[in-house]
């Protein structure tokens, strides 16, 4: 049988939240099963809500409150834990980076900026200070240090399977200082030596659709359907319909399928961090 794991409401919000709604279903006597019973959502899904690792959607909480009446407490109670969640993230995002951690496999693509799971400080820095210039410094920290947190997923050698499409563009026009951006090359390289990540550079010849300047990060899970997610500096989209997301794979198929292999792209980015790293590098 297996051992029943304690649930620590003073570590946050989510867990005080989770606690309790275990707690209620506990004393109605219900099973995880019987309480998800007619929802949409399953056992798994709210056990994670009852530790505190997930948020609860709004028509789940409307559930659970009708299933267990308490008088509306989990749909009036769910906006704070959503907050608490979100921390610095943008709230457009806070989802996402919740979902990353849950996902079986994490395939992106990115022609415009490194992505942010890639990042190192220096160039999450520049970033951010470039599309958020009235934040104050300790604002910028806290944003920083979220989305370098993001990137603890790769400290499990297992999961998730992440494969990233990258324009050349990225490797050959720098945002930092020659010497930040032979870090961050180094720092790709790295995580794809140790087998983390699998890289692919797009050449500068590859497809050039309109819709190659479109960000997409495709999310499959183990217990739930898969997701895409896309953004512009200030907004983001959550897409689940699953034709819209059979259009968006085959997308991105045919990027990484006419980009460069990825031993051809780990060398190109070796290259390209020496040149940077002896001030040779030529755009």
């Amino acid at each position: 049988m297996a051992t029943r794991k304690e649930i620590d409401g003073s570590a946050g919000v989510p867990q005080f939240y989770g606690k309790e709604l275990r707690f209620k279903r506990e004393q109605a006597g219900l099973t995880l099963e019987k309480l998800v019973d007619g929802s949409f959502f399953g056992i798994t899904y709210l056990s994670e809500i009852e530790h505190g690792h997930r948020r609860m959607p709004v028509e789940l909480a409307r559930h659970v409150d009708l299933v267990l009446g308490t008088d509306g407490f989990f749909q009036r109670r769910c906006e704070d834990v959503r907050k608490a969640k979100q921390g610095a993230h943008a709230a457009f995002f806070a989802g996402v980076a919740e979902a990353e951690t849950r996902a079986r496999t994490i395939n992106q693509w990115s022609g415009t900026l490194i992505p942010g799971l890639l990042q190192t400080r220096a160039y999450a820095h520049a970033v951010i200070r470039s599309t958020h210039t009235l934040d104050t410094p300790e604002e910028v920290e806290a944003k920083i240090d979220v989305r370098l947190k993001r990137a603890t997923l790769f400290d499990n050698p297992k999961a998730p399977e992440y494969w990233v499409v990258l324009h050349e563009s990225l490797v050959r026009h720098s945002i930092v200082p020659s010497v930040e951006m032979a870090e961050q090359l180094d720092h790709i390289t790295a995580l794809a030596k140790r087998g983390r990540i699998v890289v692919q550079i797009l050449p500068w010849n590859g497809p050039t659709r309109p819709l190659t300047e479109l960000p997409l990060l495709l999310m499959d899970f183990d217990s739930e359907p898969p997701l895409l997610y896309t953004e512009g500096p200030y907004h983001g989209q959550t897409i689940d319909d699953p034709a819209l997301l059979m259009q968006y794979r085959k997308t991105y198929d045919r990027l990484r399928a006419a980009a460069l292999p990825p031993e051809v792209s780990l060398a190109l980015i070796e290259k390209a961090a020496e040149e940077y790293r002896h001030g040779q590098h030529r755009p």
